[in-house]
């Protein structure tokens, strides 16, 4: 199991694409047309093989409007990891109870989504490409729009709430990984939890490209992205 894809949701779609291309020297964004059904208008930026993506809602009734409205404006909002093993995901969620909000089977990869009140700290994806290296959410042509000047891909999420060491546990066990007190390690990126008084997506790592850049913090669109 990887990170593979951060999501935030913002009320100006293109502002935010703008802001995020700006601070990091991304590529062009994909988007989605399949995010519709949702509700949303989006954009896919690629970083090295990972992705940030911006949701923005086009109904008023669409789970992200609800949600921004919630977290009073733009904020961190979806993680989305890459399993080798989904159906086994699968039986696994069913026997802890974990509703599906979501379930999608396409030709070369298959997700669910979860629904936050059984994970908690934020919208929760789970994905299958076949091939693994490929990835549908982005459009078929982004590796030819990955630029990573700045940026060379997606180190760690950082998920608040009142307690994190609860929160922890909880991702350890909804993803049947084991978690090292309040971090929990993948075989590509890491979730770290942290004391806030919401249980929100609020923070993003990036590896910097030139090491010289690590410790840079950007705040935009209500998450702090770091270099590291």
């Amino acid at each position: 199991m990887r990170l593979r894809q951060g999501v935030v949701v913002a009320e100006d779609l293109d502002a935010a694409v703008s802001s995020l291309r700006e601070a990091f020297g991304l590529g062009e964004p994909y988007a989605d047309p399949g995010v519709a059904v949702f509700g949303l208008r989006n954009a896919v930026l690629p970083v090295g093989n990972d992705f940030l993506e911006v949701v923005s809602p086009v109904r008023d009734d669409a789970p992200a409007a609800r949600y921004r409205a919630r977290q009073g404006g733009d904020g961190g909002y979806m993680v989305m990891l890459q399993s080798d093993d989904l159906a086994a995901d699968r039986r696994r969620l069913d026997g802890l109870g974990v509703r599906i909000v979501w379930a999608g089977e396409l030709e070369d990869i298959a997700g669910l989504h979860l629904h936050p009140k059984d994970t908690g700290g934020a919208l929760l994806s789970l994905d299958q490409p076949q091939p693994a290296e490929s990835w549908r959410w982005a459009g078929p042509d982004w590796q030819e729009r990955s630029r990573t000047d700045v940026v060379r891909g997606l180190a760690a999420v950082e998920l608040a709430g009142p307690d994190p060491d609860r929160l922890a546990a909880r991702w350890a066990e909804v993803l049947g990984r084991p978690a090292r007190g309040v971090q929990i390690p993948l075989e590509h990126g890491s979730l770290r939890f942290v004391a806030g008084p919401a249980e929100r997506l609020v923070g993003l790592d990036l590896y910097a490209s030139d090491p010289g850049r690590a410790g840079e913090e950007h705040d935009l669109l209500g998450v702090r992205i770091r270099l590291v």
